[in-house]
């Protein structure tokens, strides 16, 4: 697979998505700094040089709803090379929709953008973003939200960026490989099995609306089921604060 090692990108999901159309194949781009990373809700990322910024470009053939599940497929790979660079496997856990947490605070981000062909998707940019050396002041986080911290903070290790990407590349090509040939079922047991919050208390925000119950699982299409002193709700997009 291709890999594009840049020093200095605005934003490596925006530069995938423009070598889309002229990269046939899926690539890797990793680069050293971003000047305009962006995470949910296109809140600014901060990418100082040392921590981890790079997106995987594909070019699925399935519908939307199946496209969107790679961000699982992009969690579990993410969980998977943390847990090969620091041998620490109890240590991280994944918070839905797109986040896994060391410690029980936020340590990477995932993002999916496209753009779209008729009804389906042209081209797919995973962007996946570490704070292997440096976290955010907590004072950038709006409140309720977890306290950003680093793998070298907290664990004392130091991992190269080109390092990671190796680890995190052969990961996420097996769990692609199991997402096209066994469905998204193994994914999502798997997934389930490092849950942060299972079975406990949290509030879902969707738009102007917040949403208490029990996170009780997610179903086949990675929405999150919570159950309120009402009813079970299927919420497909939201962020959640524990």
């Amino acid at each position: 697979m291709a890999r594009h090692i840049c020093d200095s990108l605005d934003s490596t999901n925006a530069q995938a998505l423009r070598l889309a159309p002229t990269t046939p194949g899926p690539a890797w781009i990793l680069a050293y700094e971003q000047t305009a990373g962006k995470g949910r809700r296109a809140r600014p990322w901060v990418s100082p040089r040392g921590n981890f910024h790079a997106t995987l470009l594909l070019h699925p053939k399935d519908a939307a709803p199946q496209v969107a599940l790679r961000s699982f497929a992009a969690a579990l790979a993410l969980r998977e090379a943390l847990v090969a660079v620091s041998n620490l496997p109890h240590a991280f856990s994944l918070k839905w929709p797109n986040d896994v947490l060391l410690n029980g605070n936020k340590l990477a981000g995932i993002l999916l953008e496209s753009t779209s062909s008729g009804q389906g998707v042209a081209h797919l940019a995973i962007g996946i973003g570490v704070n292997l050396i440096a976290a955010p002041d907590a004072s950038m986080v709006e409140d309720g939200a977890l306290k950003p911290v680093s793998l070298l903070g907290e664990t004392g290790l130091r991992v190269e960026p080109e390092t990671f990407l190796t680890h995190l590349a052969a990961a996420y090509d097996a769990w692609e490989d199991t997402l096209a040939t066994q469905g998204f079922a193994p994914l999502r047991a798997a997934w389930l099995s490092y849950a942060a919050r299972l079975g406990q208390p949290i509030r879902a925000r969707t738009g102007a609306a917040t949403h208490h119950g029990i996170f009780e699982t997610i179903d086949a299409t990675g929405s999150l089921l919570l159950r309120t002193p009402h009813e079970t709700l299927a919420i497909p997009a939201a962020e959640v604060f524990f």
